[in-house]
């Protein structure tokens, strides 16, 4: 019976040069998928990765209670799996197809800042907001439901996705990753255009002048959103 040594003892004698590419060309794709760029660009995406989420449970069971927190807390939805799990595929891709794009440290630095600039705004959001901050929209106004306007809320509306957004396209231009850097600000920028409409409707309905004058005075945050 036919069997896979044999078949490999036909290919050593009838295509030497063939198996010593295949061989190659192994061999330097695993060089570069665990070279010092790779480890130093995937251990820093998977530490922003989870430190963000754990970090948004741990706050929001510090300021509402663990009885008022579920795990929609730690902000993980089937999209957002599947896009952090393209944009892996993508960087193993391009890092065997094209190691090259993976080695612009400047790029991928920059990335590392704005996921720490993210991070730091949208916790600064978190804790100053205190109990105003919920990761759902409120629809019903809550007696300790106030308009937080100082802080980071001076300088944007809505600190909280702006540090999210900023997050979320850093950690792609960290990796070096062309597409999916364009495809998550088109993303998330579309999520929150959507998303802040909706919930100011809410806020002007808790707040009436008071929230239409700090709508006018400060911007949302978010980029052509007004």
């Amino acid at each position: 019976m036919f069997c896979i040594k044999d078949l490999q003892r036909f290919l050593h004698k009838n295509f030497p040069v063939l198996v010593l590419y295949g061989s190659a060309s192994f061999s330097e794709n695993m060089t570069e998928i665990l070279s010092y760029t790779a480890c130093r660009q995937l251990s820093q995406m998977v530490s922003a990765i989870i430190f963000f989420h754990a970090s948004e449970y741990i706050l929001a069971v510090g300021i509402h209670g663990r009885s008022n927190v579920t795990l929609k807390s730690l902000l993980i939805s089937k999209n957002y799996l599947l896009a952090m799990i393209l944009s892996f595929l993508e960087y193993f891709l391009e890092i065997v197809l094209c190691p090259s794009l993976k080695e612009y440290w400047w790029v991928s630095q920059t990335g590392l800042a704005m996921v720490v600039v993210g991070e730091i705004v949208r916790k600064l959001a978190i804790i100053t907001a205190g109990r105003c901050f919920t990761h759902l929209i409120k629809i019903y106004h809550e007696d300790h439901h106030n308009l937080v306007t100082h802080g980071v809320y001076s300088f944007v509306r809505h600190p909280g996705y702006s540090g999210f957004l900023v997050w979320a396209v850093g950690t792609q231009i960290m990796l070096c990753n062309p597409i999916s850097t364009i495809a998550f600000a088109v993303v998330v920028w579309h999520f929150f255009a959507e998303r802040i409409p909706y919930e100011e409707y809410f806020l002007r309905q808790f707040f009436g002048h008071e929230y239409e004058e700090y709508a006018n005075r400060v911007s949302s945050g978010v980029p052509f959103v007004k």
